[in-house]
């Protein structure tokens, strides 16, 4: 929780650079086009996904990062222990450079300013929910299942939303059915 104030360095700093018009962030609807619409979102999205996905394995990867920034998280590695609460327990840092992929895509995507707080927001529930031990299941989103597997094995499933990036370079494992719930023996 010590490190919840320090997160907002990065929105504060991205509003200011939306309000300044540095970003292609808008909030105007001058001439709506449904399609660009969604398919700068969806652009946004990759971004985002391929963003999170490197960013975290280098996070795994370079021993110094991990020890010093990263190891906070997984403090919450097993399955008795992990919890929606592990979705927020991050080195202020690792937060900022894990929310970053968020920000650097608003310079690259045009996409309307209350998409962005929307995602934003989104983005909060969903690091919640991945670290709740309930898979759903749901091919292709990374979900708890995968989520976990990353928390007791180190080396795989990095990706965000998706198990895309982890598919496309090498780092999938899929759970079995026995991985995605709590055994009965530890209620």
């Amino acid at each position: 929780m010590k490190a919840m104030p320090w997160y907002t360095l990065l929105p504060a700093a991205s509003e200011y650079m939306i309000e300044h018009g540095w970003t292609k962030c808008y909030s105007t609807l001058n001439q709506f086009n449904w399609f660009l619409c969604f398919l700068y979102i969806a652009v946004y999205l990759f971004l985002v996904e391929f963003g999170i996905y490197w960013v975290h394995k280098e996070l795994h990867d370079i021993k110094f990062l991990y020890n010093h920034l990263h190891v906070t998280h997984h403090l919450y590695n097993k399955q008795n222990t992990l919890s929606p609460f592990a979705g927020l327990a991050f080195h202020p840092l690792d937060g900022i450079l894990q929310a970053l992929p968020h920000v650097i895509a608003l310079f690259i995507v045009p996409i309307h300013l209350r998409t962005h707080l929307g995602l934003l927001f989104f983005e909060g529930l969903w690091t919640t929910s991945i670290h709740d031990c309930i898979h759903g299941n749901i091919w292709p989103i990374m979900g708890a299942g995968y989520h976990t597997i990353h928390h007791t094995t180190y080396k795989h499933n990095y990706g965000h939303y998706t198990i895309w990036m982890d598919w496309m370079f090498g780092s999938l494992r899929i759970p079995l059915a026995k991985e995605t719930h709590f055994k009965e023996k530890a209620k």
